[in-house]
């Protein structure tokens, strides 16, 4: 067994011709799902041989299984929150959603296709999720594939929620009222100093903005504006967010802090955007060179590390980029 996935990693001999290697990338896709399914059913053994261990050792009934969540994710290379997502799945799926599982361990069925069934049902009861399981992932009588196998992800989604809404609507209405308390915002870094800026919102909230910045790049496409429909619809979005299109320049706090060498165009060092990591100082220059800029000195030791911190913050005269500072420190920028 080992020999054989081991021959499989190895990867294609040279020269091998497209279809090939078209097999080579489906057969390890398979080991790929088998092997999700293994760490799963062993996630659960492992969970089970602690918790035997921890009753042994006559810890209490409501610590038992602590530290196996964490053991997960440092295994998996994840975080902890992670780590305990995937043996809670680990878990539903090996109990409640046999069929499923049996697709992950055939290697047609990938862990995050089982993510969103698990998703979907988790408000059904152990009765209707068995209903939803077997509909989607079950063989056919005549050993025709499980329905689930040649849907795509968003299909897949769908087929799940309708089967739910079916089965049970009162629990999936229940499950929605309660899920507008989760709302909110989110920022994340992306590449080439970029941020993906993300709403999880109530559906008909989320439709209306999605609505109405797509009415505004209608309107301004009809006008001859030379923007891309997805750059007039991010435009719109910052404008009508932070009041960029009244012409006024936005009083809103994004820390930046660089180096005084960097501020004053000196340096090649990084600067740091508080909740977006190191951008080029060239960067944080011409960003703020574009708003009203606010600085905070924060003085470091030699080797970059706080020591001390202005407690206010003092409006930044135009030109201050041209001031070379003498004393070692880093300027907060908010702009």
């Amino acid at each position: 067994m080992y020999e054989t996935i081991d021959r499989l990693l190895d990867g294609p001999p040279p020269g091998a011709p497209e279809g090939e290697l078209v097999d080579w990338i489906t057969r390890l896709e398979a080991v790929k799902c088998r092997a999700e399914a293994v760490q799963a059913e062993v996630s659960v053994r492992l969970d089970e041989a602690a918790r035997a261990r921890q009753a042994a050792a006559e810890i209490p009934a409501r610590k038992l299984g602590e530290g196996v969540a964490s053991q997960v994710a440092l295994a998996r290379r994840v975080s902890p929150a992670k780590g305990a997502k995937l043996l809670g799945l680990a878990k539903f799926l090996i109990a409640e959603m046999p069929h499923t599982f049996a697709l992950m361990k055939a290697g047609v069925f990938s862990q995050w296709q089982a993510t969103i069934l698990a998703r979907e049902t988790a408000c059904l009861s152990l009765e209707d999720r068995l209903v939803i399981d077997h509909e989607l992932c079950a063989t056919g009588p005549n050993g025709e594939p499980a329905r689930a196998v040649s849907m795509g992800l968003r299909q897949l989604e769908n087929a799940a929620k309708k089967l739910a809404i079916t089965l049970d609507q009162a629990s999936v209405v229940a499950r929605a009222a309660n899920a507008e308390k989760d709302r909110r915002v989110s920022v994340r870094p992306a590449p080439d100093t970029m941020t993906w800026l993300g709403a999880l919102l109530p559906v008909k909230d989320g439709v209306a903005v999605f609505a109405a910045l797509d009415q505004a790049a209608n309107a301004a496409r009809a006008a001859g504006d030379e923007r891309t429909r997805g750059q007039v619809m991010a435009d719109t979005l910052v404008d009508r967010v932070t009041g960029r299109e009244t012409g006024a320049k936005p009083r809103i706090e994004v820390k930046i802090v660089m180096t005084a060498d960097s501020l004053a165009n000196t340096s090649d060092q990084p600067a740091m955007v508080e909740g977006y990591g190191p951008v080029p100082g060239a960067w944080a220059r011409d960003a703020l060179a574009d708003a009203e800029v606010f600085v905070r000195r924060l003085f470091t030791d030699p080797a970059g590390h706080l020591v001390a911190m202005e407690s206010r913050s003092r409006k930044a005269p135009d030109g201050l980029a041209d001031h070379h500072p003498r004393r070692r420190d880093l300027s907060d920028r908010r702009v």
